[in-house]
């Protein structure tokens, strides 16, 4: 048989899920034909279909054949590498893949395909080994290979904030700062500025262009409730296990009302068990995997099960089924918990926060109708605890130290914060800051800073990532938890709260630079909420003198885990259950809000044009002027459309 006869027969058995007999079809080709001139390639493809068939063993044998035999053919080493790095054998993978890179000729189609191939499977190899800086490099030429692939301009940009590399932003592959700022992963934006209305444009931009319009979605004008059926609740999220959001949300299902509410949870996340996901699987009452599911047939399972709300528990984090969102598998979705902002999107018709975190008057920042909560946060008062705290001399911490802990991600860090922090070291002479591991680099980087701050180095102790338990033991070791900004402290905060360490916070404009804030209030601590940069150094510096305070704190903190808004689970749940019924009721009464996304492409550009390198935009007195200015300057050129945000055309003011 010719060669491309026997592609295409062994093609068609493939589609037609014949895979094994396809395989066997190119076996007995190369029995009869080993050195025919094209051997390399069809041991290539039977390398291929034998890994898709789970026999690593015989495609790597496959695979190594076709480099014998032609060593100048690239496939197979990127092949042969990823059933390298699958066994563990990480160095030889990337060995593979870097040759395939370092061996390319001329500038074709092919060759920039194949190594732009091999920098991204480099890329994911080099950062999930911790080697943070060489993957940034791969990521950096694989930019420039195509300026247009923003997921991976976004993946660079979050490399370098979780190695704390400042400035964070410079052109990359013809994007300068602006560029970079609009084309920005949402998530980042809120670690990197402490601009509320830029993160909502971002967060439309991201839904337009990443998102994108579906080519059919559901219309909902003439549903109704069936009479009598209870209220279907959907809650959808890749992160219901042991995650950040299965710890907060382990005791929710369990406190529904099943007399009034019929409650589904739409799992997107990894296949692998653990004891968070067992127990939320036991407590829900309809427990539904779409990971394996397509958008189609995910739309389909939601609309069989009759959804009336679907509440949305990802947002624009990873694992996210925006896509599917666009379709909209519910009459009514709401953004909570899982991204602390605005979806920006067409088909969010709710946010869930409370007072503190979206403040009447607020509600600009936002393009869905707020509702709020006593406490935004829900916790889990049946975690699993520590049998007892780990002692200091465990943990590499001085026992006479001042510990300020930080436990939040490195990505979290930012020059204006981290500037505060030695201050406060500078002014507590004994202090010492703990914070959490990231990599190699950022351990470097903090340690330089520290240096040119005039604070030894040594100072910055770095905690290793441990198993929730483990990590909850460590907590009594620290005397005061000091929050982050713009992104601070969530989870981490209230479990820092939970083991009795007082939290002190500075919050800004944005959700995320809010949520801190919320929490402390509803742990019964409102006075170590501060208004200031300066109040916030020197709350801590009066705290870290004064060893009778911290143990009054740690004390009241205990003694309120079971009293706090903050812990009261069930209070929490019940009020969640207040707001979908006022949800339905309006959905049912023609009310359904129509998300705000008036001019935000302005607003997105004249944001973008802002400095945020190490700005703190919350002590800006001319935020919301320099906004106003720029719309005024567009409607002068050409007139835009009412806004109901911070300006309106003045025609439209008078009337």
């Amino acid at each position: 048989m010719d060669v491309t006869d026997l592609i295409g027969a062994a093609h068609r058995q493939a589609e037609a899920g014949q895979v094994a007999e396809a395989a066997a079809l190119y076996r007995d080709w190369l029995m009869h034909n080993p050195a025919a001139p094209l051997a390399h390639v069809v041991q290539f493809n039977l390398g291929v279909l034998l890994s898709g068939l789970n026999y690593p063993v015989a495609a790597l044998e496959a695979f190594t054949q076709a480099i014998r035999q032609q060593p100048g053919f690239l496939p197979p080493y990127i092949n042969l590498g990823v059933l390298h790095e699958r066994a563990g054998a990480l160095d030889s993978a990337l060995g593979l893949w870097q040759h395939v890179q370092a061996s390319l000729g001329g500038v074709t189609a092919e060759t920039i395909a194949y190594k732009a191939n091999a920098l991204k499977l480099s890329a994911q190899l080099l950062e999930s080994s911790k080697r943070h800086c060489q993957a940034e490099d791969a990521l950096r030429q694989l930019v420039e290979l195509g300026p247009g692939q923003r997921e991976v301009a976004q993946h660079w940009v979050s490399l370098r904030q979780r190695q704390c590399k400042w400035p964070l932003l410079h052109p990359l592959a013809g994007l300068d700062q602006q560029a970079l700022l609009q084309t920005m992963a949402p998530l980042s934006l809120a670690n990197h500025t402490d601009d509320p209305l830029l993160h909502l444009a971002n967060a439309w931009a991201h839904c337009r262009q990443d998102v994108g319009e579906p080519a059919a979605f559901q219309h909902w004008q003439a549903f109704r409730h069936p009479p009598g059926r209870r209220l279907r609740i959907g809650y959808l999220s890749s992160d219901l296990r042991g995650h950040a959001i299965g710890y907060l949300t382990a005791d929710l299902f369990r406190l529904h009302d099943r007399a009034a509410f019929e409650v589904f949870a739409y799992y997107n996340g990894i296949p692998q068990d653990d004891a968070i996901k067992q127990r939320i699987r036991g407590t829900v009452e309809h427990w539904r995997d779409i990971r394996p599911l397509d958008d189609d047939a995910a739309l389909a399972l939601m609309l069989a099960d009759g959804i009336d709300i679907l509440v949305d528990v990802n947002g624009h984090t990873g694992g996210a089924r925006t896509r599917l969102l666009a379709r909209r598998p519910a009459p009514v979705i709401v953004n909570w918990l899982g991204f602390p902002g605005s979806m920006g999107s067409p088909y969010h018709h709710y946010i869930i926060a409370d007072a503190t975190i979206i403040p009447p008057g607020t509600e600009h920042y936002f393009s869905e109708q707020v509702l709020r909560l006593p406490c935004y946060q829900p916790n889990d008062r049946d975690r699993a605890m520590p049998a007892a705290p780990t002692p200091r001399d465990q943990l590499g911490l001085p026992a006479d130290a001042v510990v300020y802990c930080s436990f939040n991600g490195t990505q979290k860090i930012t020059p204006y914060v981290f500037a505060r922090w030695m201050e406060i070291l500078r002014r507590v002479p004994n202090g010492i800051l703990w914070l959490l591991k990231g990599s190699d680099e950022a351990e470097t980087n903090l340690r330089a800073r520290a240096a040119e701050a005039g604070i030894a180095p040594e100072r910055l102790v770095f905690a290793p990532h441990l198993g929730n338990q483990e990590h909850l033991a460590r907590y009594p070791a620290a005397d005061l938890f000091l929050d982050t900004a713009p992104y601070g402290a969530h989870t981490t905060a209230s479990d820092a709260l939970w083991m009795g360490v007082p939290v002190v916070t500075l919050p800004g404009r944005s959700f995320a630079s809010r949520v801190c804030a919320s929490l402390v209030r509803a742990a019964g601590v409102p006075e170590l909420v501060c208004e200031t940069p300066e109040a916030y150094v020197a709350l801590a510096v009066s705290l870290g003198q004064d060893r009778a305070r911290l143990a009054d704190y740690r004390r009241q903190l205990l003694a309120a885990r079971h009293g706090s808004a903050l812990f009261d689970t069930p209070r929490c749940v019940a009020a969640l259950e207040g707001l979908y019924r006022g949800i339905w009721s309006a959905f049912e009464n023609g009310q359904l809000p129509q998300p705000d996304l008036t001019n935000l492409e302005h607003y997105l550009e004249i944001g973008a044009a802002q400095p945020h390198e190490g700005v703190d935009h919350a002590r800006r007195p001319d935020y919301a002027e320099t906004y106003r200015a720029g719309l005024a300057h567009r409607h002068a050129f050409s007139p835009l459309p009412p806004d109901s945000r911070l300006w309106q055309p003045a025609a439209r003011r008078a009337a």
